[in-house]
């Protein structure tokens, strides 16, 4: 039985050059793991505490020290004392939780405490000689979620606005989602070509076309619908077609551009209440025939949710990301009030890999479709991909098939597609 003999952390930055916590976690055979967390620029309220150091003279106040002391003077020390196997994740997991003691990891910080999980993670591949994403379906199973191994769906964010732009649109993600028939292989190359040939269109038109925080292009157009019109171009340049290969979908982040009970955005002449929003969906929908809508209303509005997902639900994912915030009673409330039909989970909203899989197994038992992503602000740790494929997500969203800490991500799950094909 393997021991987890030195567990440390140092600061190290992500692809937006803010501080984040990466962890190594060694092992009684010599092993050395390394894990990383990754932070959100548009978050949730309802989100486990990132820990900063708030001091506006280091790094303008996102350093990371007391994070990473969070694991050098806590939790390392207190896993070496334990002299425990790296398999028992669950204990590891327990400990951690028992060691921050509060609802949100206010005391260590989700930063410090993921990046343990995760390193826990990896070692415990390595002792029980697995591949990772197999490993991680072990740990899934054994927290009852029964899941075939295959590569989920791909959804590449193809255009950045909202805070993952440059103020240029509202709606912060719009998507070019292949269809779930595809294999992986396939669905790569489609989104590939109408990236490239997305910024080809831009520069036709004459846009600006940098891009933003998740890779995705951040063009000045006019409207959030112009973006969507782009995107149809662009597919239909590429030589596929909406509706059959490829599909669109939107990450609205509805919260960012809500106020005292109405939502503002370019594409209408004055604020919108609830119910005129959800219209619009309508309207875009018949339109655009979306296959998903993520955080389409305010993150608190509940009665809202609803409405939406018994309006649309049927004819689209509805997918609670600030909502939920990858946290059991949110998610058990969401569950109860049909308040949406798909679960966005992200380890760092919760803190511990553990945590992860048992608000998974909540979506899954609801039949909910189960979406794993990756933060904004990423690194280049691809674990995310493993752990999509070892819970058996429906969909990944790991940004635009550009930028190298998402393309480790893509090109991790191109080895897990060659070695499912082996056997």
């Amino acid at each position: 039985m393997a021991k987890i003999t030195n567990v440390w952390a140092r600061q190290i930055l992500d692809s937006r050059s803010i501080p984040t916590v990466e962890c190594m976690l060694q092992l009684d055979t010599g092993h050395i793991v390394t894990a990383s967390a990754p932070s959100g620029a548009s978050t949730g309220t309802y989100e486990a505490l990132e820990l900063r150091d708030n001091d506006p003279k280091v790094y303008h106040g996102k350093s990371v020290y007391k994070a990473v002391q969070s694991v050098n003077q806590i939790i390392g020390p207190a896993l070496v004392q334990l002299q425990i196997d790296p398999s028992k994740q669950d204990v590891v997991d327990k400990k951690i939780i028992e060691l921050d003691g509060t609802k949100n990891k206010t005391k260590l910080g989700a930063n410090s405490t993921l990046a343990v999980s995760v390193a826990t993670t990896k070692a415990g591949a390595i002792v029980n000689n697995m591949s990772l994403h197999r490993w991680v379906s072990a740990l899934a199973k054994s927290r009852g979620i029964d899941a075939k191994p295959h590569i989920p769906t791909p959804m590449f964010n193809m255009i950045n606005g909202g805070l993952h732009g440059a103020g240029n649109l509202d709606f912060q993600e719009f998507f070019v989602i292949p269809a779930s028939s595809s294999q992986y292989s396939e669905s790569l190359r489609a989104g590939v070509e109408i990236y490239q040939e997305i910024g080809k269109n831009l520069s036709r038109r004459g846009a600006i076309h940098s891009v933003g925080d998740e890779g995705g292009y951040a063009p000045n157009l006019f409207t959030n619908a112009d973006a969507l019109e782009i995107l149809v171009e662009a597919i239909r340049l590429s030589n596929y077609q909406v509706g059959r290969d490829v599909f669109l979908g939107l990450d609205v982040a509805a919260t960012t551009f809500y106020k005292d009970g109405s939502y503002t955005i370019r594409d209408k002449s004055a604020p919108m209440n609830e119910e005129l929003m959800i219209e619009y969906y309508k309207e875009l929908n018949d339109n655009y025939h979306l296959a998903l809508l993520e955080d389409p209303l305010y993150e608190d509005s509940w009665q809202g949710w609803t409405q939406m997902t018994s309006k649309l639900g049927g004819q689209l994912i509805v997918v609670g990301d600030d909502l939920l915030v990858t946290h059991p009673k949110r998610v058990e409330k969401a569950i109860a009030e049909k308040a949406c039909n798909a679960l966005l989970a992200k380890p760092n909203q919760i803190g511990t890999v553990t945590e992860t899989i048992d608000v998974i197994r909540m979506a899954v038992d609801a039949k909910w479709k189960v979406i794993v992503s990756h933060r904004s602000g990423e690194t280049n740790d691809a674990f995310i991909a493993d752990f999509a494929v070892g819970v058996g997500a429906d969909l990944v969203k790991f940004g635009a098939p550009a930028r190298g800490e998402r393309v480790a991500k893509y090109n991790r799950l191109s080895a897990i597609e060659l070695e499912l094909a082996q056997g």
